[in-house]
């Protein structure tokens, strides 16, 4: 599963990793939730030989897929990932798997492993060589009744790697760079053709930092929810027996009925 992420690249230097146009001033985001508005890049229109413009595009959309035939968004669940194994052949995706996939360019993310005694500790996961990853994506426009339309978006997930099956079982998919074109073109490049991409990261490719509570909390939004803090211990912490209470001996003094 993927919940959380963050994106703290400039936007010059996330635009040189996507092979993209000059992107507009942003600052960076520390605690990215779902229903916010997430970086995507698509494949855009084709450019005419010798041009120097990028034939790839961005745009904000929403974190939680919608897809085009849904009638009414408060009926459905929030769709902030797909299943990369299944996503072809589920409704809510398998449009979007063949016509609009997408790259989500992120710092890194967020994962909580849960713990005896219903606690989970929070880590942040982010590339052991530091930078930027992009996140196999899809995404959907979803008309409203009223005719404006929203761009929206999921972020598929696979089996976690070797190294991070102790926090989760599941992780974001990783696309390479040299992958880039391939997972963009919607035209040549089917599901199948791309479905080895959809696989787990190397093993130690990221960093594992432990974090406080502090990220728990959306309106938590500065660098500090990434310090790095103890991790909880394993074990759940032991409950102090309760003391019984003393029986009261009668008063010499006073009858008793019995």
């Amino acid at each position: 599963m993927c919940g959380r992420i963050a994106v703290l690249a400039s936007p010059d230097a996330t635009s040189a990793f996507l092979g993209l146009d000059d992107l507009e001033s942003f600052p960076p985001r520390y605690n990215v939730a779902p229903t916010q508005p997430i970086l995507v890049v698509t494949a855009g229109p084709q450019r005419p030989p010798g041009s120097n413009r990028s034939d790839r595009m961005a745009l904000l959309a929403r974190w939680g897929l919608i897809p085009a035939w849904t009638k009414n968004p408060a009926d459905m669940p929030l769709l902030i990932n797909a299943r990369s194994e299944t996503a072809i052949e589920k409704a809510s995706f398998k449009t979007a798997m063949r016509h609009r996939r997408a790259l989500i360019p992120v710092s890194g993310f967020y994962e909580w492993k849960k713990l005896p005694g219903n606690r989970r500790q929070p880590y942040w996961l982010r590339p052991r060589k530091g930078g930027l990853v992009a996140l196999a994506g899809l995404m959907e426009t979803w008309s409203e009744p009223g005719g404006s339309e929203i761009d929206t978006a999921a972020i598929l997930t696979t089996g976690a790697s070797a190294d991070i099956m102790h926090i989760h079982d599941r992780m974001p998919v990783v696309i390479q760079p040299e992958d880039f074109a391939r997972w963009l073109d919607c035209r040549t490049q089917e599901p199948r053709d791309v479905a080895r991409l959809m696989r787990p990261a190397q093993p130690d490719f990221f960093e594992q930092i432990p974090v406080s509570e502090l990220v728990n909390k959306v309106a938590n939004t500065g660098p500090e929810i990434q310090a790095r803090v103890e991790p909880l211990p394993e074990a759940a912490p032991e409950r102090a027996a309760k003391p019984k209470p003393e029986k009261q001996k009668p008063d010499d003094d006073q009858m008793t009925l019995f």
